[in-house]
């Protein structure tokens, strides 16, 4: 018995990470969707701008690591027309043009 509530008592640490409060100041219309966002969801409002938040990060990073893989894929080119085609879309990437 003792021993099933020290692992219970570690997971219980090990699962809590640091926590920062960060105060941030929304646009009424971006705060009437976080909330419609938290209700749909059946969840808090500050859960639902975390979930948002981190799925930005990862689709920043995904746009990030699909720039270099363009990037890389335009210096080992030897076609003239894939290189145009390469520098045309790390131009969208970039520019969003």
């Amino acid at each position: 018995m003792g021993a099933n509530w020290c692992i219970k008592v570690y997971f219980l640490l090990m699962s809590r990470e640091t926590r920062i409060r960060r105060s941030v100041t929304l646009p009424a219309a971006m705060a009437k969707r976080v909330n419609a966002i938290a209700r749909t969801k059946k969840t808090s409002a500050n859960r639902a701008i975390i979930d948002l938040i981190e799925s930005g990060l990862e689709a920043q990073e995904r746009e990030r690591q699909r720039f270099f893989e363009l990037a890389d894929r335009l210096t080992q080119s030897d076609d003239a027309g894939e290189q145009k085609r390469l520098k045309e879309e790390l131009s969208r990437l970039v520019f969003g043009a």
